[in-house]
């Protein structure tokens, strides 16, 4: 009799769980926050702080939003980068069927939604430039929810939706490197190439101190964001270019993750979500017969549970990829409806894709309406005690 498979969790990933099950909690009250400022009579004020100005004569963000949107978030980009290596070299996804399960389960997530969504917009090409809004999964949110379940649902699931989430974060990130950059211009470029061309060299070292890819980190996001791509790439090529060390005391991808899990998580996540749901409730942002919304609500409420499912579901029958067997038919629908959570990555795309404000707030109100509904639903799906129908 074949034993059962022991789950270790490495304490980065507990801490990495824990981090954003906690900002998830953050988040919604930070949303709320910002949604009763922005329809209050302090509204003024509250839009005149989040779009004050600075002047700067190196071609830098300018206001606070700005600085959010793309400054601040690439250290989002980062961590999420270097969990996604960590995970690639050391964690679930080391071993192919392990890796091919939240991989397939991402790629429907995103192409079903995609679909979904261009196929309402296809008579408004305004508004197609949309269609990357429903392809992301929004880490903190889903692990937060996940977090309320506590012991409900097996620790496999919790690996299964983290990991499908970071792969789906790396979708969108090269959604974003493609249909989302504003003109390039290509000596910066190749400075941006020169930088990671050095930082593959210093690895050979070994011994590089952190200082010098701090300084490094920082060249690199100058140069991409005045490259015509969006800076927030410049955080995930650095964590892929970061070392592979086993000795703690050069082991910088542990230092930097170390460092930055709680300020992004419980500083830099919040504010990003108050700069951006600083949006007024009126007759225009709430209209939901608008292609925009009825493709955000089709693509996250539809288009994700069916994608993550079903090519799950057929992956694990046509044995291309495994999922654990502690994993039931209800846990893997209630964690397809979490992937419809899309709030910080679709918000963040949203500002990529539209310039006009009138389509931008109708985009943010409903991600928050749909994600609001994806996570009540996988919340109370995978709440629902296990029968013994198993994947098999």
């Amino acid at each position: 009799m074949e034993k059962k498979k022991t789950f270790i969790v490495s304490e980065i990933f507990k801490s990495f769980f824990k981090s954003q099950q906690s900002s998830g909690i953050l988040l919604i009250l930070f949303t709320f926050i910002s949604l009763i400022l922005a329809n209050s009579a302090y509204n003024p004020n509250y839009q005149a702080l989040i779009h004050y100005a600075t002047k700067n004569n190196f071609h830098l963000p300018a206001t606070l939003i700005d600085w959010m949107n793309e400054g601040f978030m690439t250290l989002f980009f980062l961590l999420i980068g270097i969990e996604i290596k960590r995970e690639l070299n050391e964690g679930e996804l080391k071993t192919r069927k392990n890796a091919m399960l939240p991989l397939i389960g991402a790629l429907g997530g995103m192409i079903i939604p995609a679909a979904i969504y261009c196929f309402v917009n296809f008579n408004s090409p305004k508004t197609l430039s949309g269609a990357g809004i429903p392809m992301a999964t929004d880490i903190a949110f889903a692990i937060a929810i996940l977090g309320l379940l506590g012991n409900r649902i097996p620790i496999e699931l919790k690996i299964f939706l983290t990991a499908l989430a970071i792969i789906d974060d790396l979708g969108a990130i090269v959604i974003i490197a493609i249909f989302y950059g504003h003109g390039l211009y290509f000596t910066w470029l190749i400075s941006s190439l020169a930088i990671c061309i050095l930082m593959f060299l210093l690895n050979k070292k070994k011994t590089t101190p952190l200082l010098v890819y701090v300084l490094i980190g920082i060249a690199l996001w100058y140069c991409i964001l005045q490259s015509g791509i969006h800076a927030s790439i410049s955080g995930v090529l650095f964590a892929f270019l970061l070392p592979n060390n086993t000795i703690e005391k050069f082991n910088i991808p542990n230092k930097i993750e170390h460092f930055l899990n709680k300020p992004v998580a419980f500083i830099i996540l919040p504010v990003f979500a108050a700069a951006n749901t600083a949006l007024s409730l009126n007759n225009a942002s709430l209209d939901f017969s608008s292609p925009i919304s009825l493709g955000i609500f089709g693509g996250l409420l539809i288009g994700k549970p069916l994608g993550i499912f079903g090519f799950s579901y057929l992956s694990n029958k046509l044995n291309i990829a495994r999922i654990s067997p502690n994993i039931s038919l209800k846990n893997l629908l209630g964690a397809s409806f979490l992937g419809g959570i899309g709030f910080t990555m679709s918000i963040f795309i949203t500002n990529l894709a539209f310039s006009n404000i009138d389509y931008a707030n109708i985009g943010k109100i409903s991600i928050l309406f749909a994600s609001s509904v994806a996570a009540i639903s996988g919340y109370f799906i995978c709440k629902i005690p296990n029968s013994t129908q198993r994947l098999k």
